[in-house]
């Protein structure tokens, strides 16, 4: 084959084009087994970064929803919400909610990576291009949070539901226990999924800039490196 594109080439150079070509070859097929071998403890380390970031903010969240959900009178400034509670509830309770988040990561991180690879794959299948357009990556995006959004929603309910249960006359207690209550109390889809129509006007457009920007990120990170 070389000597068919480039037949004015002596042996020797020939040689060292070969051998080049080689090396080249065999680098790429190194580097794509292992980023294959390794993806999956690249999707871990994300998962595992946005529950510590979670972990870290959690406090800050459980304050939101107490003063979303409370008269004004009750607590003046967001450090007022950090002192009353530790006082009449105990440190602990700025945490009371968390395991439904770090649950809810699970349906939301898989199901969005899920279906947004898979979008991507259907489009290079179809399409016949090896990348989607900006916007094309924006709803494969939105559809991602669309679906992982709805999967963990009721979890998120309950989160809410835990958060607030020292002020909302709601009784304190377990995931399990918070998921009876709101089902008995206003039933299973009604419930779980009240206010879900909100998040989809906001939730699947984040999703969708997020996947969009990091893409676009990662593409011309590796054309600056090569």
């Amino acid at each position: 084959m070389l000597k068919l594109f480039c037949p004015g080439l002596s042996p020797q150079r020939q040689r060292d084009h070969r051998q080049v070509l080689s090396s080249l070859l065999s680098g790429a097929l190194a580097g794509a087994l292992a980023k294959t071998a390794v993806a999956p403890l690249d999707r871990t380390k994300i998962i595992f970064q946005g529950t510590t970031a979670a972990s870290l903010t959690y406090p800050l969240d459980l304050v939101r929803a107490r003063m979303a959900v409370t008269p004004k009178e009750m607590y003046s400034n967001i450090f007022h919400v950090f002192i009353r509670i530790s006082r009449e509830e105990g440190l602990k309770t700025l945490y009371f909610g968390f395991t439904p988040t770090v649950l809810g990561v699970i349906p939301y991180a898989g199901l969005s990576f899920f279906t947004y690879e898979s979008l991507k794959s259907l489009h290079r299948e179809y399409s016949g291009r090896p990348q989607p357009y900006p916007f094309e990556r924006m709803v494969f995006g939105a559809c991602a949070g669309l679906i992982g959004q709805s999967a963990s929603y009721p979890l998120d309910v309950v989160r809410r539901r835990m958060q607030t249960a020292g002020v909302t006359g709601h009784q304190r207690g377990s995931i399990l226990n918070t998921l009876r209550s709101i089902i008995r109390e206003e039933g299973a889809v009604r419930g779980l999924y009240k206010g879900l129509s909100m998040n989809w006007l906001k939730g699947p457009i984040a999703v969708g800039i997020s996947f969009t920007t990091f893409d676009l990120m990662q593409i011309l990170l590796r054309q600056l490196q090569s």
